[in-house]
């Protein structure tokens, strides 16, 4: 099946995306009403954060390092900001911080993950087949760790389903130095698979339903 892995919609990796952004902005407005960071730059990040200016929350959450520096809270917030400006290499490395300091925050695992899947699934990374290969492997990793803290979450599933699919369509497409018919077809399965956990949840979802089909056809159509 020739695919062009460059071309994959990234718009199918960011759903989900709303949920996790409310709980950060929940996290700020809470903090918000307690008693005020006593670090100025951290209260100045949260302002900007609140106000959709993620570069200058950012900005003021960097210099606020490294003496908040073993504040998961705050280091999270960061890797927040980062991802949502488009730093997605950043943020992987804060949210590394952040598992390091809170080895159960899914939410840093999950933003660690659509981060390292936008990167291998986009034409601009100039990344190797093997590279993207791997970093897909990673991302998959990641959504199963966060799985195995918190199993009840669709979106987990919803979004690891994704990267296998896009696991499937990387090595899937003749032609690549790594091309391998039987773990795309693996890949796929295993895509599928998840996408049907996301159903059990609510069948009624029609995205859901479009991308299982979607899933099916591709791991159907391999050559």
């Amino acid at each position: 099946m020739k695919i062009n892995v460059f071309h994959v919609p990234l718009k199918s990796i960011k759903v989900g995306l709303a949920v996790f952004a409310l709980s950060a902005f929940t996290y700020v407005a809470q903090a918000q009403t307690q008693d005020e960071h006593s670090n100025p730059n951290v209260r100045m990040g949260q302002k900007a954060l609140l106000e959709g200016d993620f570069k200058n929350a950012a900005s003021y959450l960097e210099k606020a390092l490294p003496a908040e520096g073993k504040d998961p809270n705050v280091v999270y917030l960061l890797g927040y900001s980062q991802f949502q400006s488009g730093d997605y290499k950043k943020s992987i490395e804060t949210f590394n911080k952040v598992i390091s300091l809170d080895p159960k925050n899914t939410s840093a695992y999950y933003y660690k993950a659509k981060a390292n899947n936008t990167i291998a699934v986009s034409k601009e990374s100039k990344l190797s087949t093997s590279q993207r290969e791997e970093l897909l492997n990673s991302v998959v990793a990641d959504y199963t760790k966060a799985i195995a803290i918190n199993a009840n979450d669709a979106k987990l599933y919803q979004n690891r389903a994704v990267a296998y699919r896009d696991l499937g369509i990387l090595l899937g497409t003749s032609g690549t130095d790594n091309y391998n018919k039987a773990t795309a077809t693996e890949a796929y399965n295993k895509a599928v698979a998840d996408y049907e956990k996301v159903l059990t949840y609510d069948s009624s979802r029609k995205d859901i339903q479009t991308e299982l089909k979607k899933a099916k056809v591709y791991r159907d159509n391999l050559k």
